[in-house]
């Protein structure tokens, strides 16, 4: 049928589903065993929520069931495509996927510290931050003691690893 035969109060919109956490193209969706289980948690809620949807307007049901579906298939690319790494199993002595590192901005004397994690399961609130995030990017590879040159605000820093855990 034409749309011109349609009632303008019968068209639906199309229900604006919000995106993942940004992975940059080609990167490997690295995850924690931790992250892993967060995914499949929130996984498990949202097949929940589209079992036990309250609504009975039949339109709102069918957004609400679209916006619903669009989350699953965006989750499970992301189940899909995740590459579970161990902190365990990284070098002790060097800042990899999974470390909590403890670092100084100089000049100031209070330490920082965070868990480089995956995109999913960065939360800055709990002190994690995700491997593709500059200061995650810029520690990589660096031990204890180094200094590592880094831009914050336009100004250049330097970040002193003070202590690297798994």
């Amino acid at each position: 049928m034409s749309r011109g035969f349609v009632k303008e109060g019968d068209q639906e919109e199309t229900p604006i589903i919000p995106p993942r956490a940004a992975l940059p193209a080609g990167a490997t969706n690295y995850v924690t065993p931790n992250g892993m289980k967060l995914l499949h948690t929130e996984r498990e809620q949202l097949e929940q929520e589209r079992t036990t949807l309250a609504t009975t307007d039949e339109q709102q049901r069918r957004i609400e069931l679209a916006v619903l579906n669009g989350k699953l298939d965006l989750l499970n690319e992301r189940i899909v495509s995740a590459r579970i790494l161990e902190p365990a199993s990284q070098p002790k002595d060097e800042v990899r996927f999974g470390a909590t590192v403890t670092y100084k901005i100089a000049p100031a004397p209070t330490p920082q510290t965070f868990q480089i994690v995956g995109v999913d399961e960065a939360d800055v609130a709990q002190r994690k931050i995700a491997f593709v995030a500059p200061i995650a990017v810029a520690l990589t590879g660096h031990k204890v003691s180094d200094e590592v040159p880094f831009q914050l605000g336009g100004n250049a820093k330097k970040l002193k690893i003070v202590s690297i855990a798994y």
